[in-house]
């Protein structure tokens, strides 16, 4: 039985170890932090392992979920790939693109499945676009929420690169040009974020980002030739407006506009998305499944994130000198 155990025992680190408690197909034996009380803790209360030491913590597993700051991603995910362990790294994957480039060439060396924890990708909501979306040629995605215990990246990199990569895969296209604003409200990196991205094909992406706002909101609408589609990420839920019918009606003294909309919803098996992640990198292990993604859309979308961070902090040099 393929064991596996949890680096990291912060926000995302006990939502994976959580989790992966229920399901019953591995065998999850240990966690690692340099809390040491949250360790004795957090092992006594799932009835595993618990190490401060991160490469006998390595000794004990098959593979790892690592789930640290993400300063730290490329020291842990690498050490655990040289180990020859299997690795879901919380996203994003480093805090540059030249150490994310260098995990999948090492994953790629070693041989070893190297996931990337982007959870929308198993909304089952966003799975079932691929068979609604046709030809778009308008996304609006917008991701908000209050303030987040991420503080070592900004928001593009905490929140938005979500939507950089779903937009990625329902464009497929090469990205043309890219226009970005931000701001930093609280911490050292920009907490609200706005970006236009457009690519080779004609579609245009507007994406909006912020960890500023006490309404938390997380939302996807498409705009394709017949229909409109709106995706709620947090209800699982998609809605297809379409036109079929519209007319002018003239009156004696005045004319009127008559417009009817059909509206559609979407039936959606609903699931826990973060369980999902995990048996997907679980089964990629075993050979049951073929990655949903390739190392390569990972990177991808991690340096597009970086570009249109450059973007913002390039605008604020020009206007704030």
């Amino acid at each position: 039985m393929l064991k596996i155990g949890v680096a990291g025992t912060g926000h995302m680190g006990k939502y994976h170890i959580n989790t992966l408690s229920t399901i019953g197909n591995v065998d999850f034996c240990s966690i690692c932090d340099a809390d040491e009380a949250m360790v004795k803790k957090l092992s006594k209360q799932y009835g595993v392992k618990g190490y401060t030491d991160y490469k006998k913590f390595l000794a004990s597993v098959d593979a790892v979920i690592i789930a640290v700051p993400t300063f730290l991603h490329y020291k842990f995910a690498s050490q655990a790939l040289e180990a020859g362990k299997h690795v879901l790294l919380e996203k994003p994957m480093t805090k540059t693109v030249y150490f994310a480039e260098k995990l999948v060439s090492l994953a790629e060396k070693k041989n070893i499945f190297l996931q990337v924890g982007h959870i929308e990708r198993f909304n089952a909501a966003v799975q079932e676009l691929q068979n609604v979306v046709k030809k778009p040629y308008l996304i609006q995605a917008q991701r908000m929420g209050p303030r987040s215990r991420i503080r070592d990246v900004g928001v593009v990199l905490d929140l938005m690169i979500h939507d950089i990569d779903i937009v990625l895969a329902i464009a497929k296209s090469k990205v043309a040009d890219i226009a970005a604003h931000g701001e930093r409200i609280y911490s050292n990196f920009e907490d609200i974020a706005n970006a236009s991205i457009y690519f080779e094909n004609g579609v245009v992406a507007n994406i909006t980002a912020s960890r500023v706002s006490e309404a938390k909101s997380r939302t996807l609408a498409i705009s394709q030739e017949g229909s409109y589609v709106f995706l709620n990420y947090e209800t699982q839920e998609i809605t297809i407006t379409r036109q079929p019918q519209s007319e002018y009606i003239v009156m004696k003294e005045e004319i009127k506009y008559k417009q009817e909309n059909l509206v559609e919803r979407v039936f959606i098996h609903k699931d826990n998305a973060l369980r999902l992640e995990q048996l997907h990198f679980i089964e990629c292990i075993l050979d049951e499944c073929k990655p949903i993604h390739k190392p390569e859309a990972d990177v991808t979308a991690h340096r597009i994130a970086k570009e249109i961070m450059g973007k913002i902090y390039k605008g604020r040099k020009a206007i704030h000198g």
